[in-house]
């Protein structure tokens, strides 16, 4: 259903984050190589941080009391895991000062009291790997229950989306978001609010910690952190132009993969095996260079880390031995510092990961709101009911446009009486596929009225007025199951004689017997194991099993032989008897015995009659006829 004069794209903002400048290149081409420097690459940022936030808070309304009991079991979990030192630095002190005095001969190690001590220490770890595990235990909780109502309202929304969101935007990114944007934001809910909890309690706490050992030696430590934080941006400033090339190279070798496995049979026929080849070549050689200049310079980091960390080790434990023989502090406390030295670094690197996480998770559910928050069709209090009218058709002075500047259809009035058969005519982008939208409330009508039974269709509710209408298209859809499941959709309750009947009024019974398990051989995903024209009568098979009082066939026969074409069409037909039906067409010989044919051409009805009528009066449906059947004589003769 594409016959449309206007373009429609995409806006910018609707494109996936996934997608690539030239085309999108799937997952794998996405990723933004690996390594230490992986985790300091910007995240996508999203358009108002703090607005996003506050919805995504509000929309977890329901689980503020699992939210406080996370923030409470965190808080604890960091809390007694930040004490753990400095109790444990009493037992040193106290085996230092036993083995002190028994060199001096004045006492000896106090057992009782060092084992006091570390059972105290093993309960506060216990206690606090107790408290990880419930904040954690809850926070997925939180996090999947907030992904699993979040993919409900999006599944009910898509159903309330009008058409026109859909052709504006393109199928990738509605599924991206469902998808791509609900797992990354389900993922990093649970991953950054704990984590940003944990290490902001973690360098308070330890801070404090250190300050009650000795604030020369905490001064000290501080002093060292911009030192390290200054190298790893030196770091990560040379690497990021590598990790970029890497992840545009890695883009740029999914792609050629792809479309030289699709395109192979082509491959082949042309002789181009080599040159392929060499292209993948050259652009491997390209992701070979910057992966392994990407993930060396960011390997450095580590190894930069740990010397800025032991020479901090070193300054501290010289300091605190000084420190220790004049009596300032305990060996103990030296111990229990250095311990705090490295659990104080640590948080903060986790910090930059956090803002990252945080922000990707935003811009996640910035997207996943921006859907949610989308307009939908409007639903009006239903004046009249399907079941109550009969089926004639009357276009009145119809007027439509996409956009307001640009009309499709300019004034299009017919009359179609119940049962007939009615064939839209006219050149590729005249509006004949815009008529059957408007017929079906996908949009509705700018100018002018669509009545059926005498009541215009904006009296109708939207689902009773599609229910009375079968539909055909030219693009067969069919989903991975059974044969006789793809039929049954057209009526669920159906029994399995229905669906045979359904299936040798399509011509389609015989076909379908002899393939192996008969009604139970699986479809695949693509329908590629029946061919084009088997699809099409299976797609008939299951209007006919629907039964509705309306059809509407849609370029049906345009991709098929003509003998597959004759059979269609007697299935057509078959279904086509006693409806009302509208029947778009490009083959004119196919229309014939239509009861009336309307030509469109412009968005304006110029001819209207029967095929010999029309045929007579020599006009353009004569010349789109004739020139159609000089093109087969043509083709006969070279």
């Amino acid at each position: 259903m594409s016959e449309q004069t206007h373009e429609r794209q995409a806006p910018a903002s609707a494109t996936p984050a996934s997608a690539t400048p030239q085309r999108r290149r799937g997952f794998m081409g996405g990723a933004g190589g690996h390594g230490p420097g992986r985790m300091m690459t910007p995240a996508e940022k999203p358009k108002n941080l703090k607005a996003t936030l506050l919805k995504l808070f509000s929309f977890m309304g329901n689980f503020k009391v699992a939210l406080v009991v996370v923030l409470i079991f965190a808080l604890g979990s960091t809390i007694f895991n930040i004490i753990g030192p400095k109790v444990l630095s009493t037992a040193t002190t106290e085996l230092f000062d036993g083995i002190a005095a028994k060199i001096a001969h004045t006492g000896g190690i106090d057992f009782d009291k060092v084992a006091q001590i570390l059972l105290f220490t093993l309960f506060l770890y216990g206690v606090s790997a107790l408290c990880s595990w419930v904040q954690g235990w809850v926070m997925s909780y939180v996090s999947q229950k907030t992904s699993y109502l979040m993919r409900q309202k999006l599944e009910a929304k898509i159903d309330r989306m009008p058409m026109g969101y859909f052709e504006r935007t393109s199928v990738g990114d509605t599924l991206s978001r469902i998808t791509n944007d609900i797992d990354t934001l389900g993922q990093n809910l649970n991953q950054g609010i704990t984590q940003l909890i944990t290490s902001v309690t973690t360098v308070i706490g330890v801070l404090i910690m250190m300050l009650s050992i000795n604030p020369l030696m905490t001064l000290i430590t501080v002093v060292m952190l911009p030192i390290s934080i200054g190298l790893i941006m030196v770091v990560v400033k040379r690497s990021q132009k590598y990790f970029v090339a890497q992840q545009e190279t890695l883009g740029a070798i999914n792609g050629q993969v792809e479309e030289t496995f699709s395109g192979h049979a082509i491959v082949k026929a042309f002789n181009q095996e080599t040159l392929s080849i060499d292209t993948f070549n050259e652009t491997n050689e390209r992701l070979y260079e910057s992966a392994w200049k990407s993930q060396f310079i960011s390997g450095l980091m580590q190894p930069i880390m740990g010397f800025v960390s032991n020479l901090g080790y070193v300054v501290v434990a010289i300091l605190g031995s000084v420190l220790a023989v004049r009596g300032v502090i305990t060996v103990g406390d030296i111990q229990a510092f250095i311990q705090y030295v490295r659990n104080f670094t640590q948080p903060i690197t986790q910090l930059t990961q956090v803002a990252n996480v945080l922000q990707s998770m935003a811009a996640a559910a910035e997207r996943v709101f921006e859907f949610l928050e989308a307009d939908e069709e409007k639903s009006e209090a239903a004046k009249v009911s399907s079941a109550e009218i009969a089926c004639d058709v009357s276009f009145e002075n119809v007027q439509f446009g996409y956009t307001p500047e640009k009309i499709v259809i300019k004034d299009f009035s017919a009359r179609v009486k119940a049962g007939q058969t009615v064939a839209f005519v006219g050149p590729t982008g005249a509006g004949k596929t815009t008529m059957v939208k408007l017929l079906m409330r996908f949009y509705d009508v700018t100018q002018g009225s669509i009545k059926i039974g005498g009541h215009d269709i904006r009296d109708f509710d939207r689902s009773d007025l599609r229910s009375m209408f079968g539909m055909v298209l030219q693009d067969t859809w069919l989903f991975k199951g059974s044969i006789r499941d793809n039929i049954r959709y057209g009526k669920l309750t159906a029994t399995d004689e229905e669906v045979e009947n359904a299936a040798k009024a399509a011509y389609l019974h015989h076909f379908i017997q002899t393939l192996p398990g008969g009604y139970d051989m699986e479809i695949n995903e693509d329908a590629s194991n029946i061919s084009a024209g088997q699809r099409q009568l299976l797609t008939i098979a299951r209007a006919i099993l629907a039964d509705r009082r309306m059809l509407i066939l849609d370029e049906a026969t345009s991709s098929v032989d003509t003998r597959t074409e004759e059979r269609i069409q007697k299935a057509m037909d078959n279904l086509m008897e006693g409806r009302t039906a509208f029947v778009i067409a490009h083959r004119l010989s196919t229309i014939k015995s239509a009861d009336l044919i309307l030509v469109i051409r412009d968005g304006d009805i110029v001819e209207q009659g029967t095929h010999e009528s029309l045929l007579a009066l020599g006009g353009f449906y004569a010349e789109l006829y004739n020139s159609q059947f000089v093109d087969c004589i043509d083709e006969i003769e070279a």
